[in-house]
């Protein structure tokens, strides 16, 4: 776990998270001018059929949002935030280098296949380290104990998400752009610009930097009350507290053995953990405190914390197989339709993506500068409305864009069939391109919602010493849920082709992509009933005054 920041210190605040948000908004860039168009790539390059490809940015995609989970609990428990953020950013530089080379003449045309997939994987690795930490350390630029600065940390989530967006929209509509009409060696070299930017932007703001020294493993800490709980099943519950947090429970010299830290008020769930916070004959017999048999009060909330994330991280796994989608079949339906404007010039099928980055960006101004102030004024809530309000809200606009892309599929196949072109995979649908900007927009409004306020609860709700972890989670979700997009294809291409025609075929003409949007419409209908429920239910963070041990 980092130890806490001496609160008077000089640096940090806004200048050190602006510098912050750059370098992800320059990070943004190079990972979705990778992202965006790696179907494309996949399918046109190395000609893969579309199923395979998408399950194969499924898969790369899933990868690099569960590595974050290794990142961070490096970060946490060895390296810091800061020097995991650099090396991630040189193995993320390296990898871009050694894919723009397996495009080129340079390498042999046999072995680029391998070097390609070995160039992405290290991409993934780099972005494991850089994803959970980066965020995270912009956050830890304001302290937690003064109003003013908790205050300026939450709008600080809403313009972190800003920046993310900028940077993706200039990829989608350069680096994209570039790789489709100029190359693929020049649209990934511009890729490396862009991370070096993001590093010399990091290395330029480390003397403002607020920064934490990493003091041990905070999955310890968490071993620790399931041991100490588990010891002690058999004995009561304790009715006037536990083992606390005042000085004279640390006379073996425990305050400089594990973080200091904001104490925890004791809840009523998970009452089976209070269990590890007894002090029994074994434990008053003792010299000094067994940490394997003696837990806090605050060490048991806590691990009750991670438990409460558990259920809401699962409810919300249809939200981000909705967000796969983005990358994968929305680009697909795009690259057959009309993307002219003018007479020459078309658009890329993956720059469309452009248009929900734009709809974060000003969706999150609205959002900060005037939904924020008015809904305060009613509720009395500092963001509005609460963390889990705004993740349910995006829950619901997911839905309604997996109904918007239903629709528009049904119709595009309608008017493929008019014109005779079923049978034709190659073949220009004559309908615009533009049809689809409805589900990009209303994806764009769901991560205002959604995305961002995941990333504040798995950020606010975590431990103190957790919160790189913490980020990991929240990426997690976008992981797991890739692959059981994946997962979720493979099923609807079994079953389809045993009861008729594929729905996820080559030819989409022939397809119906769109019966495959109404199953996940229909399965983010149940998992928004059971993220209601399961939201009803939780309990959010309480602290209490003092130090916890």
């Amino acid at each position: 776990m980092e130890a806490p920041l001496q609160q008077d210190s000089p640096k940090g605040g806004w200048k050190s998270a602006t510098y912050i948000i750059g370098i992800g908004a320059a990070q943004r860039f190079a990972y979705y001018g990778l992202l965006g168009n790696l179907i494309t790539y996949l399918t046109d390059a190395l000609h893969e059929t579309t199923a395979t490809a998408a399950k194969n940015v499924n898969l790369w995609f899933g990868v690099a949002t569960l590595l974050p989970l290794f990142g961070a609990l490096i970060a946490d428990s060895y390296l810091g935030r800061f020097k995991t953020i650099l090396f991630s950013s040189l193995i993320f530089l390296m990898g871009l280098v050694m894919l723009t080379l397996s495009v080129s003449t340079v390498v042999p045309e046999s072995f680029r296949r391998e070097l390609f997939f070995l160039s992405i994987y290290m991409v993934a690795v780099g972005e494991g380290g850089h994803k959970p930490c980066v965020q995270t350390f912009g956050a830890d630029q304001f302290s937690e104990d003064k109003p003013e600065e908790r205050k300026a940390k939450s709008s600080f989530f809403n313009w972190w998400n800003f920046g993310m967006s900028c940077g993706a929209s200039a990829a989608m509509l350069i680096a994209i752009y570039v790789q489709d009409n100029v190359g693929w060696g020049v649209g990934f070299g511009i890729l490396v610009i862009a991370m070096t930017v993001a590093l010399v932007l990091f290395l330029l703001g480390w003397r403002s930097y607020r920064r934490q020294a990493s003091v041990g493993s905070p999955l310890t800490r968490v071993a620790q009350v399931f041991v100490a709980a588990a010891r002690k099943w058999h004995l009561p519950d304790s009715k006037g507290g536990g083992y606390g947090e005042c000085a004279e429970d640390r006379r073996d010299g425990l305050a400089m053995e594990v973080q200091p830290s904001r104490t925890l008020a004791p809840t009523d769930q998970f009452r089976f953990l209070d269990k590890a916070t007894i002090i029994d004959d074994v434990d008053m017999s003792s010299t000094s405190r067994n940490k394997w048999r003696l837990c806090t009060v605050t060490q048991v909330e806590e691990v009750k914390l991670l438990l409460r994330l558990v259920p809401i991280w699962f409810s919300c796994l249809m939200y981000t197989v909705v967000f796969a989608q983005l990358s994968t079949f929305y680009t697909k339906q795009g690259s057959t339709m009309d993307r002219r404007i003018g007479s020459n010039f078309h658009v890329p099928a993956a720059s469309l993506q452009m248009s929900t980055t734009l709809v974060v960006i000003f969706s999150v101004t609205i959002y900060d500068r005037v939904l924020v102030p008015l809904a305060r004024s009613f509720t009395g809530i500092p963001s509005g409305i609460t963390m889990l309000q705004r993740i349910g809200v995006g829950l619901s606009i997911s839905i309604i864009t997996m109904v918007e892309a239903a629709l528009v599929e049904g119709q595009r196949n309608r008017i493929a069939k008019q014109h005779g072109l079923v049978e034709q995979t190659n073949a220009t649908v004559p309908m615009s391109v533009w049809w689809l900007l409805p589900q990009y927009m209303s994806s764009g409004v769901c991560d205002v919602f959604a995305a961002i306020g995941l990333q504040e609860l798995f950020y606010d709700q975590m431990p103190d010493g957790m919160r790189s972890i913490g980020s990991a989670a929240f990426l997690s979700v976008y992981g797991v849920g890739s692959l059981l997009s994946s997962v979720i294809i493979s099923v609807v291409q079994s079953i389809s082709s045993r009861f008729g025609d594929e729905w996820l075929g080559d030819n989409l003409n022939l397809a119906h992509l769109e019966y495959y949007y109404w199953v996940l419409a229909g399965l983010s209908s149940l998992w928004l009933a059971m993220y209601i429920g399961l939201a009803k239910s939780f309990v959010y963070k309480k602290v209490g005054g003092g130090v916890a041990a």
